[in-house]
């Protein structure tokens, strides 16, 4: 028996790194599986893995910086499995554009894809949760919300609004569902890979302030919203939990 046999999740952007090894972790746990981004060949190559290995999923393609996918991700969740119990706000955008060079064009979209679809989404789960009585909400946030040295401005700044907004949630939400988040370190994703790998993270001094002297992998972040997504965390609530390799123990 799965740890989420029955349950109905909502992961977004989940065609790769975390929030595709979420997905997977989550099928491997009984639940079904709305798989959103923005590229059909990859999504499409999540969902049939998940049900290669016996689990259920279906995908959405959905660009998270248009807030009307809100919409569109919510309605294809309710018309393929009628409910939903788990929402993961996982999608991101990194900006890594200096503050005197950042555009309101590029602002807007790192804020749209980083917070504003994590509210949209939100509001919209949280009604069909508070119906049924009960769901989890989990943020995917970043060291970048708890210190500037890891971000750019835009970016910096959604992380840290991610945090206050997780926080706020579950105190309006609560007691039947519960609001918690992930702030996760150097984790060799593609967004990681975009800004040069392991290597970026050598030089941002994250793989020599760890403790464990190396970057995270996608699955470490899979399994910790894994228990955030179940009753194991059950007086958990509010709390942005650091998947870091403790870079600033």
């Amino acid at each position: 028996m799965g740890k989420l046999d029955g349950k109905v999740a909502i992961i977004t952007g989940s065609t790769s790194g975390m929030g595709r090894d979420t997905a997977y972790r989550f099928a491997e746990e009984g639940a079904k599986v709305v798989v959103t981004g923005r590229n059909e060949a990859r999504a499409a190559a999540v969902v049939d893995k998940i049900k290669e290995a016996g689990g259920e999923a279906t995908y959405v393609l959905a660009d998270t910086s248009d807030l009307s996918s809100a919409k569109k991700i919510f309605d294809a969740c309710m018309d393929a499995y009628g409910t939903v119990d788990i929402l993961v706000n996982n999608a991101g955008q990194l900006s890594t554009t200096p503050f005197l060079e950042l555009t309101l064009e590029e602002w807007t979209s790192v804020m749209n894809v980083n917070i504003n679809m994590a509210i949209l989404l939100g509001q919209m789960c949280a009604r069909v949760m508070k119906e049924k009585g009960g769901g989890h909400i989990v943020n995917i946030g970043s060291v970048a919300g708890t210190s500037a040295r890891w971000g750019a401005t835009a970016y910096c700044t959604s992380k840290h609004a991610m945090n206050g907004l997780t926080a706020a949630m579950a105190r309006e939400l609560g007691p039947d569902i519960h609001v918690n988040g992930i702030c996760p370190g150097a984790i060799l994703t593609a967004m990681l890979e975009s800004i040069g790998g392991e290597k970026a993270a050598e030089e941002l001094g994250m793989t020599a302030m760890s403790p464990l002297k190396r970057v995270g992998r996608g699955s470490e972040i899979a399994s910790t919203v894994l228990f955030l997504a179940t009753d194991e965390s059950s007086y958990i609530d509010g709390q942005m939990i650091r998947v870091d390799g403790g870079v600033d123990a």
